[in-house]
């Protein structure tokens, strides 16, 4: 159509060349369009950039001879006159066709290829995040399996002993069961439902420890409704207890703290202890720590276990408050 607008601007409408633009029109979009439909049978768009580049280029010039094999034989017909004087006929012919082959099959690949990619990032994202969700159930829902079977002993032992003890510790034990197999379903809880949980869990302890376990609770009442991730407090609390209250040969403490500073929850748990190697002491309870605070802040929160004093252990996590509606809850309750 171009060519045929430029032509009529500089000679004057002519029937003929009118007739041949319409057969070109119509002969360009049926072999466009087989270009096209052999691009998506073979998928060149998922080609790499450097092998795809040539096939485009080929396909410019199979298109560009097969326009020049049909109008030159034509235009020798109608207007002889104009292509007497012309050398490299042919050469010029193809130059003509393959710049306009090339402007739509350029601007019709790169469009494609480019979609193509985003297409394919999008689902690379979106499988990235399904990857991360379903790392982030895992360790959420997982329970050492050693706490129930130790928890299940001690209550045997309570059965005959205080009956009325052994039902409470039963439904104890049910909350924390519930809680473990409901973690999966939720990314965050508030806190006050993760220390009751973890409340439930000490006094499972107490009664397999007795004396030689003292608890300590101090909640800060600014971070009750915070939001933190579901079992991670009763993970490194029983991380605690099984390599630091259980190797001590007098027992020991394990104190839990929260507070608010700076609109970060920070939390704090001592417990008797010596660190030693990181890896061999910490076992599950660290790593499960690190990665679900990655998963869910990223950079933003903050994990630290170190040895206070001789035979004190000190892990501190820092998290970033889940939303302004949340902080206002808070401090609404605080002025309550």
């Amino acid at each position: 159509m171009f060519e045929f607008l430029t032509y009529t601007l500089e000679y004057g409408f002519d029937k003929d060349n009118f007739f041949l633009a319409i057969a070109n029109i119509g002969l360009g979009i049926f072999l466009t369009h087989l270009y096209r439909l052999m691009i998506q049978r073979w998928n060149w768009v998922r080609l790499p950039f450097f092998q795809l580049v040539p096939r485009v280029l080929m396909s410019v010039l199979l298109l560009s001879i097969i326009m020049t094999a049909v109008n030159l034989p034509l235009d020798m017909m109608i207007v002889p006159q104009s292509l007497v004087d012309q050398p490299l006929l042919v050469l010029g012919y193809l130059l003509s066709w393959g710049k306009s082959m090339l402007a739509w099959i350029l601007s019709y690949t790169v469009y494609h290829y480019v979609e193509r990619n985003r297409d394919a990032e999008i689902e690379k994202i979106l499988l990235q995040t399904s990857i991360r969700e379903t790392e982030a159930k895992v360790l959420r829902s997982q329970l050492n399996p050693h706490f129930v079977f130790n928890a299940l002993n001690s209550i045997r032992a309570l059965v005959l002993e205080n009956p009325a003890k052994a039902q409470h510790s039963i439904t104890q034990l049910s909350n924390i069961l519930r809680n473990s197999l409901l973690a999966d379903r939720r990314k965050t809880v508030e806190l006050r439902e993760e220390i009751k949980t973890v409340e439930d869990y000490l006094a499972l302890e107490k009664v397999r420890y007795e004396d030689r376990l003292n608890c300590r609770i101090e909640i800060d009442p600014k971070t009750t409704y915070l939001q933190v991730p579901p079992m991670m407090l009763q993970t490194l609390v029983e991380n605690a207890i099984k390599h630091g209250v259980q190797k001590a040969v007098g027992g020991g403490f394990v104190e839990l703290t929260t507070w608010l500073e700076d609109e970060f929850l920070h939390i704090r748990i001592r417990n008797t202890g010596v660190l030693g190697n990181t890896e061999a002491s910490g076992g599950f309870g660290l790593k499960n720590t690190v990665q679900r605070l990655e998963l869910l802040y990223g950079p933003e929160a903050s994990f630290r276990i170190h040895q206070e004093s001789g035979e004190v252990v000190c892990a501190d996590i820092m998290m970033p408050l889940q939303s302004d509606g949340v902080f206002k809850r808070s401090e609404e309750l605080k002025k309550v």
